[in-house]
């Protein structure tokens, strides 16, 4: 990640220019976090109330940044040494995600991984029969 120094266009009180460093991500992490990009418009618009995306863990201060400037509450789950989940969206949404207390979703209860399912907004009838093959493997 490059660092700049910018002129950041306002006056502190004593009418001094306010310089800002600014996190400026490489080529290379624009095109990872497109997706992500795109789950933010989508959120933003109303689409959606609760993302879940895999990034790499190297992007996390800029994922963190962009979640931040926004005002979008997240939670960031590391799951390996390379990757992590970022889950963001409405408050209500991510505060039951946060409930759960555990980065692992394979390690999800059945009722977990429903009640994520359709926060992510997936087919509810389609939860309901990934619920039941749950519960007849347990």
């Amino acid at each position: 990640m490059k660092i700049y120094s910018i002129y950041g266009g306002y006056y502190n009180t004593n009418t001094q220019p306010v310089f800002k460093a600014v996190s400026v991500p490489t080529q290379k992490q624009v095109n990872e976090l497109r997706v992500f990009s795109h789950h933010i418009y989508e959120y933003e618009k109303g689409l959606r109330s609760l993302i879940l995306t895999t990034e790499k863990l190297s992007n996390i201060d800029i994922i963190e940044s962009k979640l931040k400037k926004r005002n979008i509450d997240y939670l960031i789950q590391k799951i390996s040494d390379r990757n992590i989940n970022v889950f963001f969206g409405r408050p209500e949404a991510v505060n039951v995600i946060r409930s759960f207390n555990q980065p692992k979703l394979n390690k999800y209860t059945p009722e977990q991984d429903f009640i994520l399912g359709t926060l992510l907004g997936y087919d509810k009838l389609q939860q309901c029969e990934r619920y039941l093959k749950f519960l007849n493997k347990k």
